[in-house]
């Protein structure tokens, strides 16, 4: 049976915004940015999440994280609640939960050497180990990313955008950590780059037993890494499933409009896919739509979806929110 690492539990996140009633007077308003979301994630596995930028995969991220506290409902990390967790608690639990951003150079200090960057978590979890330690632990980790060990005294910006992500990599990696986030790792990237960054991590994962959360707005990517995909609207839940499932039999009709936009290589039958064109825009998180959220731009919504949001169906573990599939 596999290992559960992580749980949500009804979880919703907030952000705290201050709107302007007047000269000197601001009200505090709480928005709900993810509402109840439930999922699962076991050792070893790649969950994908995917959406519209919006959406709130970051800032799911971010709470996974500990770096949003204002929420409702409970994370479990291997059974242990997430919340209200000390200060000291959280440097125990982040050795094992890390994340690689989004911008492989804006996430790395220019003043600091490769190896100074790739060695920082050992010193802040592992201030006992000496000086010879710890470069032979960093320039292991730079063989096992494919980065030139003699580089160790470069700096960011003498890297390549691919180069400077697979640091941040060797950075994450560095503490043998249970899960990574990895929040949209290769929007940056060239294509071919892209690839080459997500083998990586395919390659390492295997060795390891690594735990992933990938977030991306590509789902081409997200299908060839990833275990389950989890796609996410408004803040919402709204289709989970094995990644077959939800490429080869798509119940929601948000996820396939998804689908319809991921480009074919085969320019024949490109040009005689149907494309499902989602109508206006996302709608605002501070004033989301009655009943389901999707129903402003879904084409099979009817009277019923205004009145009632829908519950997750299940069938053969595929969930699915949606009142009318």
């Amino acid at each position: 049976m596999k290992e559960l690492l992580l749980e949500t539990k009804d979880l919703s996140v907030f952000y705290t915004i201050r709107k302007n009633e007047g000269f000197f007077k601001n009200k505090a308003m709480k928005m709900k940015v993810i509402d109840k979301m439930n999922f699962k994630l076991y050792r070893g596995e790649t969950l994908g999440i995917v959406g519209e930028s919006g959406c709130g995969k970051s800032t799911l991220a971010k709470a996974i994280l500990g770096l949003n506290k204002d929420l409702d409902g409970d994370i479990l990390w291997m059974g242990k609640s997430l919340k209200n967790q000390s200060g000291q608690d959280w440097k125990n639990i982040r050795k094992d939960i890390q994340m690689i951003f989004q911008d492989p150079l804006a996430s790395l200090n220019p003043r600091m050497t490769i190896g100074d960057i790739i060695a920082e978590p050992l010193k802040v979890h592992f201030p006992h180990m000496n000086a010879k330690e710890v470069k032979e632990k960093v320039l292991q980790i730079m063989q096992k990313v494919s980065l030139i060990p003699s580089l160790i005294n470069r700096y960011p910006h003498e890297f390549s955008g691919g180069q400077c992500q697979r640091i941040g990599i060797a950075r994450a990696l560095i503490l043998e950590p249970k899960l990574i986030v990895c929040d949209e790792p290769v929007s940056a990237l060239d294509v071919s780059i892209q690839a080459q960054v997500v083998n990586l991590l395919k390659e390492i994962q295997e060795q390891t037993q690594l735990s992933l959360i990938f977030i991306a707005h590509d789902l081409s990517i997200v299908k060839h890494i990833s275990d389950r995909v989890l796609v996410m609207y408004l803040g919402n839940l709204v289709e989970i499933a094995d990644y077959e499932k939800i490429y080869s039999d798509t119940k929601h009709p948000y996820t396939k409009a998804l689908i319809s936009a991921v480009p074919i290589p085969d320019p024949k039958i490109q040009k005689n896919k149907e494309i499902q064109l989602l109508e206006g825009e996302l709608p605002s998180p501070m004033n989301p739509p009655s009943g389901c959220v999707f129903r402003t731009r879904c084409p099979i919504a009817s009277d019923e979806c205004v009145k009632s949001k829908p519950e997750l169906k299940c069938k053969d573990n595929h969930f699915y929110a949606c009142i009318k599939v």
